[in-house]
């Protein structure tokens, strides 16, 4: 599906698509660290599944990429990193963790039993409001 709004961020999951056909591949992740970074970041550019890089995911806001099992990261987005990263020891009752440990839980998260976790929709469709 395509939409008119452009995306504010990108994430990374790793390399999931083949450069020589820029097309996704099978795998939806290669690493446990899926990151939220901005678009723009000190004038960098990248091509879009331009090689043997990670590949670029699309986020329309942070709620989006939160959503979907994303957390900021610590290069391009530290203030918005360390935030999470806080929020996430208070919320857990502990010391703030490091980046490999809050991903090794977001990991766990989207797994059941070792494979990507779906989530079945309950209650009739026809209820969902429409969008703007």
């Amino acid at each position: 599906m395509s939409i008119a709004q452009r995306g504010l961020f990108i994430g990374n999951r790793g390399i999931i698509h083949d450069p020589a056909t820029k097309t996704l591949l099978g795998r939806r992740w290669t690493t446990k660290a899926w990151l939220i970074c901005v678009l723009d970041y000190k004038g960098r550019h990248r091509e879009v599944m331009g090689g043997r890089s990670w590949t670029e995911l699309f986020f329309l806001d942070e709620a989006v990429a939160l959503a979907a099992g994303h957390r900021p990261c610590f290069f391009c987005r530290r203030a918005a990193a360390e935030a999470f990263r806080t929020a996430w020891g208070k919320a857990k009752g502990g010391q703030a963790p490091s980046a490999p440990e809050m991903d090794a839980v977001l990991h766990e998260e989207r797994l059941d039993r070792g494979r990507k976790r779906v989530h079945a929709i309950t209650g009739p469709i026809a209820e969902l409001p429409d969008g703007p």
